[in-house]
């Protein structure tokens, strides 16, 4: 029995934590699956997985091998690919995290675009706003908004995000327009669970910060669900402007408070620290690089 479909097997068990998940990854049968992982562990002549009814965990010597695994899969992978280069150009699957408002408005067309220069590619997009465990869960490349502060990842930066405050012109109407960041205290605001600190939103103006206390009826955990909201009226919102789109062309939303700044950060490319990173997956962030500075999406 080959060795690599043993270990591409016990990685997929121990990051989905079934064998049924896994099967399902491989596309192979549970029972396959199963025996694959029973083989390998006959091999080393040690126990790699605890199995119980529900859920299947790893002994230390499965936490010492999938600790290296991976990127040796990754490696062979990469090395197999780089071969039938010439003739096929990039091959096999690339997983990918990014936020759901991110990679709705722009990681699902940046990966459309790159996938018709790479045919041979299979991609794998999973929206989450939770930051994702990259190795537990078979993750190869994420996008993320905002700042990492995770030892174990590696970090490369393909721009800056911006916010800006916006409201309905029948909210304006309404209620009026804020002339201060102070003025938000009167008003009703769209929270955004995803910030860090929901409730609070900090703005700059010459070098001096102000820190506000915003108050709302809606809670949402969605940038694009705060934004429709604010376009139904329904309250002030801080909104990044990637997620915007043509909302200010069109006049359904009104830019507020312009001269200050509002928040910003990083938009990275993040993988796991310690690895060599596949030819496919370097590519696929050189692409993002360059798509994101053509589009000018930030």
């Amino acid at each position: 029995m080959d060795i690599v479909d043993e270990l591409r097997a016990f990685v997929a068990t121990a990051q989905t934590g079934s064998f049924t998940a896994a099967a399902r990854q491989l596309g192979v049968s549970n029972r396959l699956t199963s025996k694959y992982v029973a083989e390998l562990e006959h091999r080393l002549g040690v126990r790699l997985l605890q199995r119980t009814t529900r859920k299947v965990g790893l002994t230390p010597a499965g936490e010492d091998l999938i600790a290296r695994a991976p990127a040796l899969l990754d490696d062979l992978d990469d090395l197999l690919g780089s071969v039938a280069e010439g003739s096929r150009g990039l091959t096999g699957v690339i997983r990918i995290s990014a936020p759901v408002t991110f990679g709705e408005v722009y990681v699902t067309g940046m990966l459309a675009r790159f996938a018709r220069q790479n045919p041979a590619l299979t991609l794998d997009l999973r929206l989450d706003d939770r930051y994702v465990d990259l190795a537990s869960e078979g993750i190869d490349l994420a996008f993320r908004i905002g700042r990492s502060e995770m030892l174990s990842l590696k970090t490369l930066r393909l721009g800056s995000f911006s916010s800006l405050l916006v409201a309905s012109p029948d909210y304006i109407r309404a209620h009026g327009k804020p002339g201060s960041p102070e003025d938000l205290a009167n008003h009703t605001c769209v929270v955004d669970t995803n910030r860090r600190v929901p409730h609070r939103w900090v703005f700059e103006r010459n070098g001096t910060e102000t820190v506000v206390q915003i108050r709302g009826r809606f809670q949402v955990n969605s940038a694009r669900a705060a934004m429709d909201l604010a376009v139904g009226g329904l309250g002030i919102a801080n909104i990044p402007r990637f997620a915007l789109r043509d909302t200010i062309e069109t006049g359904a939303l009104v830019p507020l408070l312009e001269e200050f700044g509002g928040d910003s950060g990083p938009v990275s490319a993040v993988y796991l620290e310690g690895r060599v990173l596949p030819r496919k997956i370097r590519t696929l962030i050189d692409f993002a690089a360059e798509d994101i500075r053509s589009t000018a999406i930030l």
